[in-house]
């Protein structure tokens, strides 16, 4: 009975094969109107994709590089704000400029959670996978990666569904309240399923440090600068 099934789901791949090569034969590239159904899906799948990464892309890394901007911005400031303050100069202005660097920089730290409101973050992630109709066949947390001013973690994600639950999945991340960006993203037919699509991709989640990890990360790098002296 199991080599029955086999060679028919041999047999149905290698049609289902036949008929989608046939319809990538001859086609139009001025005209893509006239495509069968199997290509012009996924043209418009792989423009879809490609808008909505460019906008991911665009606007999370956008977020990104801003807070760290604004950071370094802050600690600059500061050192500015002393010197004034000695001088007496412009004491007023400065003062309220370092507030709406600080305010800012809040801002965008709310965006972050912490590590205990991770397990929550990694739920809205499942959930808005779930909610699709997707089926996840991989979600895996990796090693949580500590920065100066945040901690990144990576999860490695593999779901199946449709290229229209797929689109509405990812697009139901960039939307959550808290920075997830989605990165390697490679789409391809699900085995056994051609109707069906499996997307895998890397979720990076970020948060801030806690105190603990601050002091970690402080001495990490106190150690890195002594490794340094003693090399010169």
């Amino acid at each position: 009975m199991s080599k029955k099934t086999k060679s028919a789901a041999s047999f149905d791949f290698a049609r289902w094969q036949q008929d989608a090569r046939a319809q990538f034969s001859g086609l139009d590239p001025n005209d893509p109107s006239r495509w069968p159904a199997l290509p012009r899906q996924l043209l418009l799948l792989v423009v879809a994709l490609a808008v909505l990464v460019g906008l991911w892309y665009a606007v999370l890394s956008g977020m990104r590089t801003q807070l760290e901007t604004e950071r370094q911005r802050e600690s600059q400031l500061r050192t500015e704000f002393t010197s004034k303050v000695a001088q007496a100069v412009n004491l007023d202005a400065l003062r309220a400029q370092l507030e709406q660097v600080r305010q800012y920089v809040t801002q965008l730290e709310r965006q972050l959670p912490s590590r205990a409101e991770m397990d929550a973050l990694l739920s809205d992630i499942n959930q808005a996978g779930i909610g699709r109709g997707l089926q996840f066949e991989l979600f895996r947390p990796g090693q949580v990666e500590l920065r100066d001013h945040y901690a990144e973690l990576p999860i490695a994600v593999r779901v199946s569904g449709s290229y229209h639950d797929i689109g509405m999945f990812v697009s139901d991340v960039a939307h959550l309240s808290r920075i997830v960006t989605l990165n390697n993203l490679s789409l391809a037919p699900a085995a056994n399923r051609p109707d069906m699509l499996t997307l895998d991709t890397t979720a990076k989640t970020f948060r801030y440090l806690d105190p603990e990890e601050v002091l970690q990360r402080q001495r990490e790098q106190q150690q890195q600068q002594q490794a340094a002296r003693g090399q010169r």
